[in-house]
């Protein structure tokens, strides 16, 4: 029995093959649609855990879960394998663009504690399809401590929490990243990127260069158009009005401005229909996750559920 908000038949049928199986080593898993129903459910409405509907089972069960693959990378392997397979039937523009976005977090997203976070779940044999068992999402946590170490921080919204993200031309995350909310967009810029990789299906380097990349005036400074430049990829990056100023002001020595497409920035509102997209989730809009962790489980697993409905 399904209810609204649930996955579909269709969306189960490209999800199930993806994800882990039972070694046998130490007991059966609950049915995992039942579970990621719950996860869903959750993640979609913000509802306390407490507050799951019994037809998830439960309620222990879906957190538990929910926080094991947070922890050892599970929701991250299974974007990857999904962006893998509409990689394989060519649907991922490759003209993409970055930006962030500010989530308030809640009251009760403060306290966590300072035990770090399980690396792996036991029990837990990888799926068949799985493509990247390696996974460093949990390094920009485990380098800080306290509320910088969980991804929190004080700006302009009080206390928050920024995502950084890539989106391809339709409106998808191929990439996240969350830090603490006053943390500037253009030193994550380089991280964004790099966490782009979208594997093969069967044999094949990943695949970690897009065609182009559009960025508003926050991304513009020279180290980042260094970045892309080494790596030749093109970009539309509008130059800030003091940076263009003083480049006239060193004349032939300040050097020629940097190309802008206009036609091609108009497409930059990808990205921020993607940042709506997620913040049609909750539990994504308002955080109330303790854990940094966590909170960007919750992230990935909402952008897994946009790519299964585009």
């Amino acid at each position: 029995m399904t209810g609204r908000g649930d996955l579909t038949d269709g969306e189960w049928k490209r999800l199930e093959p993806l994800l882990p199986v039972s070694n046998r080593r130490c007991g059966r898993w609950r049915d995992h649609r039942q579970v990621i129903n719950g996860v869903l459910h959750r993640v979609r409405t913000g509802v306390q855990w407490r507050d799951l509907p019994k037809r998830f089972g439960p309620w222990k069960t879906v957190h538990k879960r929910h926080l094991q693959w947070s922890a050892d990378g599970t929701w991250e392997r299974l974007l990857q394998q999904v962006q893998a397979v509409a990689d394989a039937k060519s649907t991922i523009d490759w003209a993409i663009s970055v930006d962030s976005t500010v989530m308030r977090a809640h009251q009760h997203a403060a306290g966590a504690r300072t035990a770090p976070p399980p690396a792996s779940s036991k029990g837990a044999a990888v799926a068949e399809h799985q493509i990247d068992p390696a996974w460093t999402g949990l390094a920009g946590h485990l380098a800080e401590v306290g509320a910088a170490g969980e991804a929190l921080g004080r700006s302009r919204g009080g206390f928050t929490t920024k995502v950084h993200l890539s989106a391809d031309g339709r409106c998808r995350p191929l990439s996240l990243l969350v830090t603490p909310g006053q943390r500037a967009d253009c030193t994550q810029f380089e991280p964004v990127m790099d966490k782009i990789r979208v594997h093969r299906i069967g044999t094949g380097r990943p695949r970690t260069r897009p065609d182009s990349v559009s960025a508003d005036k926050a991304y513009s400074n020279r180290r980042t158009r260094a970045y892309l430049r080494k790596r030749g990829i093109r970009h539309v990056i509008p130059e800030k009005a003091d940076q263009a100023a003083n480049r006239v002001k060193l004349g032939s020595r300040g050097g020629r401005p940097p190309g802008f497409d206009k036609e091609r920035y108009k497409k930059r509102n990808v990205v921020e229909r993607a940042i709506n997209k997620l913040k049609g989730f909750r539990a994504v809009a308002t955080r109330y996750d303790k854990r940094g962790h966590v909170f960007l489980g919750t992230v990935t697993f909402a952008a897994i559920i946009i790519w299964l409905r585009s």
